[in-house]
């Protein structure tokens, strides 16, 4: 058996690593990177320390329109699967990277499979539901990390080859966790002692691209600072609106984006996560951190119904109280699989091959 894994940004990373330690057990993996993130802080350092094999192909897309990028993945990727004739395509989560890799697949009737297929934020101008939506209800073998998204693909009438495997995120903490204690000294570069600051990080367009809001997002996140450390790894892109609104502050530790290790400590031991990524809405239940949601909605929906994590909304006013009064009691239920997906995944593929 034959897969063709395709992945291209940050967390993707993350979520391959473990399914490709399962799937190289079982089966022939080519890995395609596709170059959506392509600087060392956002790729190549993951590569490195999630020990995930050098890519097969490289595909050198990088920055461009929504538009742009995907039509030149899809371009790439297709000239990959003609030559490699995989029996799977695998994608993962809901980038051009997901949706250039899955319509790569179907065109060419190649199987598919998604993981983290089912996730919904039900918010239509986000970029990425229209990628998870396109990809779900293109693929052949759906990969669901929770029962919700289970439920959400039932309430599409998407029911053939729906199965409910975990998270691998989850697989990947359990994984990576001690090295990342035994090896990241994070927390001592950047002069922190745990449970003692605050972790944001911002990088949608949602909060980016419009400066009024992302002045306000600032303006919270300084009167956090007055009362403890609040530490900002800026993505490359938040960092040029940064620079575009002139914005400086010393009193926010503003860092370069930081690798998946430093990144798992910095999370584990943060006193409060203020986020508007996805991922790390995950990582701070799985590490039972409180976490604020600089969104309107959340595709992770248990962890807002569980009492881990609140939405901000609109009313950024609202960050300070909530990040003074925001106190969840209780371990956070086990919501998201036995740390056991990518073995699950890897099983399913041999299985349906």
């Amino acid at each position: 058996m034959k897969v063709l894994s395709v992945v291209g940004a940050r967390p993707q990373f993350v979520k391959a690593a473990p399914v490709s330690r399962a799937l190289r057990q079982v089966a022939h993996e080519v890995l395609v990177h596709t170059g959506q993130h392509y600087d060392y802080e956002m790729s190549a350092i993951f590569f490195e320390e999630l020990h995930i094999p050098a890519p097969d192909y490289d595909l050198e897309v990088g920055s461009g329109s929504h538009g742009w990028q995907t039509g030149q993945m899809l371009i790439r990727i297709e000239e990959v699967l003609l030559k490699e004739q995989p029996d799977w395509v695998l994608v993962y989560g809901d980038t051009n990277s997901t949706l250039a890799g899955a319509l790569a697949a179907v065109k060419l009737h190649i199987p598919l499979a998604h993981v983290e297929a089912g996730l919904r934020s039900l918010n239509r101008e986000m970029p990425e539901e229209h990628n998870r939506v396109l990809t779900d209800h293109a693929a052949d073998l759906l990969l669901c990390p929770t029962q919700t998204a289970v439920d959400h693909l039932t309430r599409e009438g998407v029911t053939r080859g729906v199965h409910l495997v975990g998270d691998v995120m989850y697989d990947a903490i359990l994984y990576n966790i001690a090295l990342a204690e035994q090896r990241s000294d994070a927390l001592t570069r950047l002069g922190l002692s745990p449970g003692s600051y605050a972790l944001a990080t911002i990088h949608r367009p949602s909060n980016t691209d419009d400066p009024a809001r992302l002045r306000a997002v600032l303006a919270a996140l300084q009167s956090l600072a007055s009362d403890y450390p609040v530490v900002f790894p800026a993505h490359p892109r938040t960092r040029r609106k940064l620079d575009e609104l002139d914005f400086y502050t010393p009193s926010i530790k503003l860092i370069d984006p930081v690798g998946y290790l430093d990144m798992l400590v910095l999370e584990r031991h943060a006193r409060l996560i203020l986020t508007d990524s996805g991922g790390v809405q995950k990582e701070a239940y799985f590490f039972a951190v409180p976490c604020l949601t600089l969104r309107r909605e959340t595709e992770w929906v248990e962890t807002v119904e569980t009492g881990w994590n609140r939405l901000v909304g609109d009313d950024l006013r609202s960050i300070v109280r909530l990040a003074c009064d925001f106190r969840p009691t209780g371990s956070p239920p086990p919501l998201f699989g036995d740390g056991h997906a990518a073995e699950r995944i890897a099983a399913l593929l041999k299985v349906e091959s």
